[in-house]
């Protein structure tokens, strides 16, 4: 096998039809990875090597996720995993910021500002200040100045199958995706009464009338949850968690769109970033509680893309920007 190219198929990336994905290293089902031949062969990726099946979820929400101590990122669509390959996030000095980040901008034939009108082909910025995902250097350990290098060929490829918004999730280790069983804050019927309602049209601009993905913060800490178009605040309201005691950890929800005569649901992600360990994806959305009123308005905001953390860290805008915290504002800085 060259670099550049995907590894066979035969043996390789099998995914879990109800699960559909797996922590950096281990299935979510029983089978351990060393058992599973896809799990091995993930783990044994070299620089420039990538698996890459699209057909396993033609259609559907794409979600990314970066796992640094593993220099992998994962593809998920629709909660299924599509595609893994080795990195090289950034070195000493310039670490990759973890936390949850959208896709910005795109550019197939990027040129740095800061360092030298660097190539950066098929580029999709993750920040304003110069994180991005790209093609760039392998040597099989982290050498960047925190971007997130690609092969070039998976770069083109994932390139293909993102946009303005995409969810991308830098992190210390991740479990998921899997789909929520007990939806908890914002149930499904109360989204879909919202978009038969004809709310989704108002949802899809914010209050100065100009559209964008929605990022909601629901935070442990503040005890208030947040939402956010484009990095500007809409919506804010206080939250109550059950069993408080308890840490929530940070789990990332993102609402899939609906098959047909079904509603939207959320896919979870559980990541550990930020100095917080992962949360457990079935529970933390279930002990958020919000007043009926900013329930109503939340579920007439959302539609098919949005993304939902919940987090013990706080999310107050002099955090919400911060190299340690999650990346919501597209203007702020790392």
């Amino acid at each position: 096998m060259h670099a550049g190219q995907t590894m066979d198929r035969r043996g390789v990336l099998r995914l879990a039809a109800a699960l559909g994905g797996g922590a950096a290293f281990a299935a979510l089902g029983p089978v351990r990875a060393a058992e599973d031949a896809d799990e091995v062969a993930i783990r044994a990726l070299k620089p420039g090597q990538f698996v890459w099946y699209p057909e396993r979820s033609p259609k559907g929400m794409v979600a990314i996720v970066v796992a640094l101590p593993d220099q992998r990122c994962f593809v998920y669509r629709n909660g299924v995993r599509i595609g893994v390959t080795a990195i090289s996030s950034g070195r000493e000095g310039h670490l990759t910021p973890t936390g949850v980040f959208t896709i910005l901008a795109k550019d197939v034939d990027h040129h740095s500002s800061l360092y030298n009108e660097a190539s950066m082909p098929y580029s999709e910025r993750l920040t304003w200040s110069g994180v991005a995902l790209h093609a760039g250097g392998l040597p099989g350990y982290p050498s960047s100045h925190g971007c997130v290098h690609l092969p070039l060929a998976f770069a083109k490829l994932l390139y293909g199958v993102t946009e303005v918004g995409t969810p991308v999730i830098i992190s210390d280790g991740h479990n998921g995706p899997e789909d929520v069983l007990d939806p908890g804050l914002v149930l499904p019927q109360d989204i879909v009464a919202a978009l038969e309602s004809g709310a989704e049209e108002a949802g899809a601009k914010a209050p100065n009338g100009t559209g964008g993905p929605i990022s909601v913060v629901a935070s442990g800490s503040d005890r208030r949850i947040i939402v956010l178009r484009s990095g500007v605040e809409v919506l804010s309201g206080a939250l109550s968690v059950q069993d408080p005691g308890k840490p929530l950890g940070n789990v990332v929800y993102l609402l899939n769109a609906p098959a047909p005569g079904q509603p939207p649901r959320w896919m979870a992600v559980s990541f550990e970033g930020g100095g917080n360990k992962a949360g457990v994806a079935q529970e933390a959305l279930s002990r958020i509680v919000v007043e009926p009123a900013i329930n109503r308005q939340l579920a007439a905001l959302l539609v098919p893309g949005a993304t939902l953390l919940v987090t013990d860290l706080p999310a107050d805008p002099g955090t919400r920007s911060g190299p340690d915290f999650v990346i919501m504002n597209p203007h702020g800085t790392v």
